[in-house]
């Protein structure tokens, strides 16, 4: 009988390390909420096909979902929580609750941070590159024109 055998992983997320030992098949996902109870980051789909999961690993968005845990050893994770400071909300945040494009909030989390990475690489993207960059990810309450205009807010146009 083939048995896998645990690894220890070292995680650096929202700039905090943790040591943990996992089965090296598990996805960032399963870690981020089940070993280190981070329950922003959702689980939905399951499949990389709805966002809901997404977290910043190098400031770049992923689907957790589909990315091992033990592949993302010494890079830089940030998850929906990681991006307020104590009770001070990001501006993205802010910005979305300002706008109220959260509804049942499910999607919000993968939306959030996507938004912040686009932001962070586009200070003043276009309503088209917004809508591209959120494209990957699904929402089904809003209709995407708040969440649209939450991000647009942040720009310098609108500003």
């Amino acid at each position: 009988m083939n048995e896998m055998k645990k690894a220890a992983i070292t995680l650096n997320v929202n700039n905090e390390t943790h040591d943990i030992v996992a089965y090296p098949n598990r996805t960032l996902l399963e870690v981020l909420r089940d070993d280190l109870h981070l329950t922003g980051t959702k689980e939905s789909c399951g499949e990389g096909v709805c966002g809901s999961c997404t977290v910043l690993v190098d400031g770049t968005p992923v689907r957790s979902c589909l990315t091992l845990a033990i592949a993302v050893q010494g890079k830089e994770i940030t998850t929906i929580e990681g991006l307020s400071v104590g009770e001070k909300l990001h501006p993205v945040q802010e910005a979305f609750v300002n706008h109220h494009a959260i509804q049942c909030g499910f999607c919000s989390p993968g939306m959030i941070l996507t938004s912040y990475a686009l932001l962070a690489e586009n200070p003043n993207p276009t309503e088209k590159e917004i809508r591209r960059a959120i494209s990957g990810n699904v929402c089904r309450c809003t209709g995407y024109a708040k969440i649209v205009e939450a991000v647009k807010s942040l720009t310098e146009e609108g500003k």
